[in-house]
């Protein structure tokens, strides 16, 4: 019976980290499946000017080896962009830059299949039987490994019922390029959100205004349309120090832990707001009322088609206040949760220790705790650890801090240095 020693379920930023850290140095046979039919990383948001908030170090190797050929900067310089990089001066990458660097370190993994869709994983206790849909091909066939990585990404969150409306008129942000041409259209136009999607949207959409005949307006439940803190030490909570630190905290501590992170973690860029701003003081000049509307503190709760409008019901919770106005198009820029496949809660949600109804414990290495002993053959999460692992969640830089140690641990040796004691700033007394 042929058996790799890893199979990773999704190619994503995360498990194609992975792939290529282990493709490089070491001699683990590793394959990776997903269901899409090609890769594409946020397609529907690579709005022309937007820029990642991380820097171009952060890509899928850097921090674990800066020699390695699948860096950024090795793609620029293969695509003769290294001095237009120079001269951009700008550490973040753009985002349909770095979905083009992706697709690019994609292309040159062999083991990496799309039309893949896994359809079961079973513990057979001493491996694991990986059941694969090769629907590009119209068949369906087993993969026998001693260690998974679970990296079906996330799914856009609806924070409520959209009836009968079709996604033309209510979509979520992940979608926004696909239905702009028909939402430029409208005469109202409504954006959901607090977050950067959301202000990136609402830059977009400003922008092009005054070509059209729209009403633009921007809600969110949030107290305010607040800035990113990117202080320099503030920032050192993006570290595996740091990570370290927050999974040792009791379980109720992480939790709390993630509101007080909150304005590292979530908030707008800098740039974003004050372009924002010098737009729209630009367009006051005469003090005519412009054709749009920012309000936070004020929560979407319905939306209802009517005829050719749609009727939106909120509330300012601050003073309780109802609010309803009419609108033709609602973007929702309200997040994502961890898309987790209903094979995996059927096969292990019993197997498995949690700590609440939502959230599976995982160790520091990143593995599933299982409740029967020790095992030699692990199942490895890159999904839902926010309440394990904090900022290493989500953030780029720290997904490749996390792959190392998968592939240590896999390896039984180590073939990347796991880099500690980097940062000014302690998180406990020695």
């Amino acid at each position: 019976m042929e058996q790799y020693d890893l199979i990773g379920i999704g190619i994503g930023p995360y498990n194609l980290g992975l792939a290529t850290l282990t493709a490089e140095k070491t001699n683990l046979r590793a394959i990776f499946f997903d269901q899409n039919g090609q890769f594409a990383w946020h397609p529907g948001m690579l709005i022309e000017g937007s820029d990642l908030q991380v820097s171009f170090l952060a890509d899928l190797v850097t921090f674990a080896n800066p020699t390695s050929k699948y860096t950024f900067l090795n793609y620029l310089h293969e695509h003769n962009r290294l001095y237009k990089y120079f001269f951009f001066h700008k550490f973040e990458m753009p985002r349909a830059e770095y979905a083009a660097y992706l697709k690019w370190v994609v292309d040159q993994m062999p083991n990496c299949h799309f039309k893949s869709q896994v359809k079961d994983v079973i513990d057979h206790g001493d491996h694991f039987e990986v059941v694969v849909n090769h629907w590009g091909e119209q068949k369906e066939r087993s993969y026998y490994t001693k260690h998974v990585t679970l990296g079906t990404g996330s799914t856009p969150v609806i924070p409520f019922e959209l009836d009968d409306i079709g996604s033309e008129h209510v979509h979520h942000s992940s979608q926004y390029l696909y239905h702009k041409k028909r939402t430029l259209q409208a005469k109202h136009i409504t954006v959901v959100g607090s977050g950067q999607s959301a202000s990136e949207i609402f830059f977009d959409l400003l922008k092009l205004q005054e070509h059209f005949d729209y009403h633009l307006s921007w809600y969110t439940r949030s107290p305010a349309f607040l800035q990113l803190d990117n202080s320099k030490l503030g920032q050192e909570v993006f570290t595996p120090d740091y990570v370290d630190y927050f999974h040792q905290l009791p379980y109720q501590e992480r939790k709390d832990s993630l509101d007080l992170l909150g304005q590292l973690r979530k908030g707008i860029d800098r740039e974003t707001l004050h372009k924002i701003h010098e737009l729209l003081y630009h367009r006051s000049v005469d003090n005519n009322k412009l054709p749009v509307t920012i309000q936070p503190l004020t929560e979407i709760q319905k939306v209802v088609q009517d005829n050719s409008h749609l009727k939106v019901e909120a509330k300012q919770w601050q003073v309780g206040k109802d609010v309803t106005f009419e609108t033709e198009k609602v973007i929702l820029a309200t997040g994502y949760r961890p898309n987790i496949p209903d094979w995996f809660y059927q096969r292990f949600e019993n197997k498995i220790e949690w700590n609440d109804d939502k959230h599976f414990k995982v160790d520091n290495n990143f593995k599933l705790v299982f409740k029967l002993g020790q095992r030699k053959h692990h199942f490895y999460t890159l999904t839902n650890l926010e309440q394990s692992h904090g900022t290493g969640a989500t953030n780029l830089e720290l997904a490749v801090d996390r792959n190392i140690q998968i592939i240590n641990e896999i390896a039984g040796e180590t073939v990347y240095e796991e880099k500690r004691g980097t940062i000014f700033t302690q998180f406990d007394s020695e």
